[in-house]
């Protein structure tokens, strides 16, 4: 079998196009985390609020799986490679998966709250370090996907309060 040369040709500079894919596979494994337990968590809540938290975990599966092909594609634009297989995720992956049987839905919202909050500040290393090379592109993404992020956050945080009239 033929070896291919898959490196893209960018201005980056070798030690951007080993590190910035670098950084971007292991996100990726991350976002490809949170995205199978935001829906383990959508398949399997149960309860009161059974049809509110469902919608939204749902939403919020849909905009974590949405992050996955740019990811991905912005690694590859760089000169890089990406993730392979589901193997390869469980190994570069650092948000732990959830294998419970049964979780309680207000456990499920504060999971995957802290779950965001540490891809949030996993997003905040990469763009730092896409600025010490001057990779504009892969930062600008960034600032998106941290913004969409913390409204995440945000709205777990919110749903999952509890007050004396809930």
């Amino acid at each position: 079998m033929t070896k291919v040369d898959l490196k893209s040709p960018t201005d980056l500079g070798a030690n951007a196009n080993r590190d910035v894919p670098a950084a971007l596979r292991a996100l990726l494994a991350d976002v490809f985390a949170l995205y199978l337990k935001t829906k383990n968590f959508h398949w399997h809540v149960s309860g009161r609020h059974f049809r509110d938290y469902h919608l939204l975990l749902d939403e919020q599966a849909d905009q974590i799986f949405a992050m996955t092909d740019d990811i991905a594609e912005r690694a590859r634009k760089i000169g890089g490679t990406t993730l392979r297989s589901i193997g390869h995720i469980g190994r570069v992956q650092r948000i732990l998966d959830n294998d419970a049987d049964y979780v309680e839905p207000q456990d499920m919202l504060a999971e995957l709250r802290s779950d965001n909050q540490q891809l949030t500040r996993e997003m905040r290393r990469v763009h730092e370090l896409c600025d010490e090379y001057g990779d504009v592109a892969t930062a600008s993404l960034l600032e998106n996907w941290i913004d969409e992020t913390e409204r995440r956050i945000w709205f777990l945080y919110e749903t999952g309060r509890t007050s004396p009239n809930s």
